[in-house]
C-alpha cells in the first residue's frame, strides 16, 4: 500500500491513542512516531529515538495494536523501526542502545508488537540505562518542570532547580540535590537539562551518572588518553552528575572529579549533582571534596506527605480519559497506603488502572486493595520498632528516651508496654530483637508486656481506643 494510505491510517490511530491515554502521554510517546508504509498487512512506523521506541513497546504495545486493528481489520500488526539521524558533533555522549541499522535503509529491525511480551522487561531496562547515559536523547521527555508536582517536601529543591535552569550564568555552584529513592531527584535533573536546552540552546550540557563518569575515566587511563577525557568534561557549560555516592571509596575517580569540579567552578560553569545523602553525610568521600560539594545550594527532597502524594495521583488521573479515571476515594486510599516513595506510588496507580482495563472491572477501593495486596503487605512490613516508639511517645507526650529507660512510673511504663505490643504485632521482629531496642530488655519482659496489653484491650475501652488509633496511624500514615 502507498505511503498516503499509511499516513491516513496512522492519523486515525494516533487520534484514538490520544483519547485513550491522554494528551500528555500522547504528545510524549505517540505523536513523534512517523508512518512509513503498510507492508504485508503490517503498519510500518519509525522514530529516531531509541528510548521512545522502547517505551512504546513496553507500555503501549497492546493498546496500539488494538487501535490499529480497530481502524483497519486487514492490518494484523505494527512494526516500529529506528531511523538514525545523520551523525553530528555534540557535547553529549551517544548511548549504546544496542540497535543496529540496516546498511540499505538506515532502519533497524526491532521486534514487532506481537513479539515483545517476553522482552518487555529488557526493553524497559534498556530505556532506563539510556536515561543515565549522558545523551540528551536519553533524557525522559516526561520529566519536565510542568509535570513535577510541587509540595512542601520538595518546594525548595524545585525552586533551586528552576533558578539554575533559567539563569544564563551559574546560579548556585554546585546545586546539590539529595533524597531517598524515588522522590524526584532524577525528574528534577532531567527537567533542568530540558529547560536549559529550550532557553539556552547554545549552552553545552552533559548529564550522566557518577558510575558512567568513573567508567569513562578508567577507559581513559587504560587508553592513556586522559587529556581527551579532561577536555570532554571541562569544555561543557553545565555538568550534571547523578548518584555521586557511587564514587565513595574510589580514590582515583574522586581525585579526577575533584579537579574537574574545581576547573568548572573557577570558570563559572554550572555544576548540578545528586546523591542519596547530604554532602556531609556521604561516607567514603574525601573531606576536601565533601566540603566543595556543600559550597553552593544543598536542597533536600523530603518524603512526600499525604497532600503531595494525593496531588501527584490526581495529576496522573487527569491525564487519562474521563471514563477510565480512578474515583477520588481510590486515590485517597493509595495516598494513605503507599508512602515509601513516589515511584512506588505511581506504579501502584498504573497497576490498578491496567488491571481494570484488562479485565473490564470497575476501579474501587476493594478492587485496589485486592490488586495491590502484595504491595500493601510489603508496605506494612516496613514499619520499624523505632517508628512505633516515636508514634507512641508523641501520642502519650513522653520522651523517646523513656522507651529505653528503666523508669517504672505508670505514665511511662504503660505507653512503653503498648509500644512493645505494637512492635510485636506490626513488625517481624522477634522478642529478643524488640527487647534490644527497648533498652536491652530481656525477651520475657516483652512477652509479658504483649500479654498484658492484650488483656487490657479487652477490659479497658479507653486503652483499646488508644491502641486502635495508634495502629491506624502507623499503618495508614
Amino acid at each position: 500500500m502507498s505511503d498516503m494510505q499509511a499516513q491516513s491510517l496512522w492519523m486515525n490511530v494516533s487520534e484514538r491513542m490520544r483519547r485513550d491515554i491522554g494528551d500528555t502521554a500522547w504528545r510524549s510517546w505517540i505523536k513523534p512516531l512517523i508512518p512509513n508504509e503498510i507492508q504485508d498487512n503490517i503498519l510500518m512506523l519509525h522514530t529516531d529515538n531509541q528510548l521512545l521506541r522502547d517505551r512504546v513497546l513496553s507500555q503501549y504495545a497492546d493498546r496500539l495494536r488494538l487501535h490499529v486493528c480497530g481502524e483497519a481489520s486487514d492490518i494484523v500488526d505494527v512494526d516500529i523501526s529506528i531511523k538514525r539521524k545523520a551523525a553530528k558533533t555534540t557535547s553529549m555522549e551517544t548511548p549504546n542502545t544496542g540497535a543496529t541499522a540496516s546498511s540499505a535503509s538506515g532502519l533497524s529491525s526491532p521486534p514487532r508488537l506481537t513479539e515483545i511480551k517476553n522482552g518487555a522487561a529488557r526493553s524497559s531496562s534498556m530505556a532506563a540505562d539510556g536515561l543515565r547515559s549522558g545523551d540528551s536523547q536519553g533524557l525522559d521527555p516526561r520529566f519536565v518542570f510542568d509535570s513535577f508536582i510541587v509540595g512542601k517536601p520538595n518546594e525548595l529543591a524545585f525552586a533551586a532547580a528552576q533558578r539554575v535552569a533559567e539563569s544564563e550564568t551559574a546560579a548556585f555552584n554546585p546545586l546539590f540535590l539529595y533524597s531517598g529513592v524515588g522522590l524526584g531527584k532524577t525528574h528534577l535533573m532531567h527537567a533542568i537539562a530540558w529547560e536549559i536546552r529550550a532557553r539556552h540552546p547554545h549552552r553545552k550540557v552533559m548529564y550522566l551518572s557518577a558510575e558512567k563518569f568513573m567508567y569513562q575515566f578508567i577507559r581513559a587511563l587504560r587508553d592513556r588518553d586522559t587529556m581527551t577525557f579532561k577536555e570532554q568534561f571541562r569544555s561543557v557549560d553545565v555538568l550534571m552528575i547523578d548518584d555521586v555516592q557511587f564514587i565513595a571509596d574510589k580514590e582515583n575517580t574522586q581525585e579526577e572529579f575533584f579537579h574537574t569540579f574545581n576547573a568548572l567552578v573557577e570558570e563559572g560553569r554550572q555544576v548540578v549533582l545528586s546523591a542519596d545523602k547530604s554532602p556531609h553525610d556521604l561516607s567514603g568521600i574525601g573531606e576536601r571534596l565533601r566540603s566543595r560539594l556543600g559550597w553552593g545550594m544543598v536542597a533536600d527532597i523530603h518524603p512526600a506527605n499525604y497532600e503531595l502524594r494525593l496531588g501527584i495521583l490526581q495529576a496522573r488521573n487527569e491525564q487519562r480519559p474521563p471514563q477510565s479515571r480512578a474515583p477520588e476515594k481510590v486515590l485517597e486510599f493509595l495516598a494513605h497506603k503507599i508512602t515509601n516513595n513516589i515511584r512506588e506510588l505511581e506504579g501502584a496507580y498504573n497497576r490498578i488502572t491496567a488491571h481494570a482495563e484488562l479485565i473490564g472491572k470497575e476501579i474501587s477501593v476493594d478492587m485496589a486493595r485486592d490488586t495491590l495486596s502484595d504491595l500493601l503487605r510489603a508496605s506494612a512490613r516496613r514499619i520499624t520498632v523505632e517508628d512505633i516508639q516515636k508514634q507512641v511517645a508523641t501520642h502519650f507526650s513522653i520522651r523517646m528516651s523513656d522507651m529505653h529507660s528503666a523508669r517504672r512510673a505508670r505514665n511511662i511504663a504503660r505507653p512503653r508496654q503498648i509500644a512493645m505490643y505494637l512492635a510485636k504485632n506490626l513488625t517481624h521482629a522477634s522478642y529478643p530483637e524488640i527487647g534490644r531496642q527497648f533498652g536491652n530488655r530481656d525477651h520475657t519482659t516483652i512477652m509479658h508486656a504483649v500479654k498484658k496489653v492484650e488483656q487490657l484491650v479487652l477490659e479497658d475501652g479507653v486503652l483499646a481506643d488508644d491502641v486502635g488509633l495508634l495502629r491506624s496511624m502507623l499503618t495508614d500514615a
